[in-house]
């Protein structure tokens, strides 16, 4: 069966969402990816307002277009990161960011992200892509030497934030595609396998499988994706 193939808008946030759409019909994609920055979607209005979701579906049926899933990458790296600086402030929507204090920013993401699974749901969309950030990464060049305390407690905290908006997902029937990435928990092999063990395996928490930056980090995306080809909830190629 053939799969669907679309466009993740992301890249052209820039643009306004119907002119995204209009290229993407005439250049003969299936459907968009679409991205929760930029007007493409705004998921507290998705998550409440059924005329904003009549109103996005009724753009991409004018466009002969779908939608599968939808990406909150830049709301989703919040929920964990540490540092929480100024960086952050130019991606997180203004209401995330708030007055800027860190734990108070990922409190507001992870209520992102929440509103995002509800957003996917009454659009009719099983899929979340997006990161989740890492407490820990600050700690990759692993010198000056970093106990493995620090590593556990990395993942630790990771489930702690993660588990209640995953029980959401559930809650609504959504799955969270994690693109695995620098920056991120799960960012090769072994701390895939570490970030999948921190929340017991749970189904509501898959993989993103984007090969690109597996070529620049030395990772055979081959094997990783036969080794986690159930995990596998969403591709993305470019």
């Amino acid at each position: 069966m053939p799969r669907p193939i679309t466009l993740f808008t992301g890249q052209w946030a820039d643009l306004p969402f119907e002119e995204v759409a209009r290229l993407a019909s005439e250049w003969g994609y299936d459907g968009l990816e679409i991205a929760c920055w930029g007007d493409h979607l705004d998921v507290e209005k998705a998550a409440n307002d059924d005329t904003y979701v009549e109103q996005k579906l009724a753009l991409l049926e004018k466009y002969g277009l779908q939608v599968w899933a939808i990406s909150n990458h830049l709301n989703g790296q919040a929920v964990c990161d540490d540092p929480i600086d100024a960086r952050h402030q130019d991606i997180v929507h203004p209401r995330v960011w708030g007055d800027g204090d860190p734990e108070g920013v990922r409190r507001r993401a992870a209520e992102e992200m929440e509103l995002t699974a509800r957003a996917a749901a009454r659009l009719g969309v099983q899929t979340v892509v997006g990161f989740t950030g890492s407490k820990i990464w600050k700690a990759v060049a692993m010198f000056p030497p970093a106990p493995a305390s620090m590593i556990e407690d990395g993942y630790a905290d990771f489930a702690a934030r993660w588990n209640p908006i995953l029980d959401v997902f559930d809650e609504v029937g959504v799955r969270f595609a994690h693109e695995v990435h620098p920056s991120e928990i799960a960012y090769d092999y072994w701390t895939t396998v570490r970030t999948l063990e921190a929340i017991g395996h749970r189904e509501a928490f898959g993989l993103n499988w984007d090969p690109s930056h597996f070529v620049w980090q030395d990772l055979d995306p081959v094997s990783f994706l036969w080794d986690f080809k159930d995990r596998i909830y969403h591709v993305d190629c470019k």
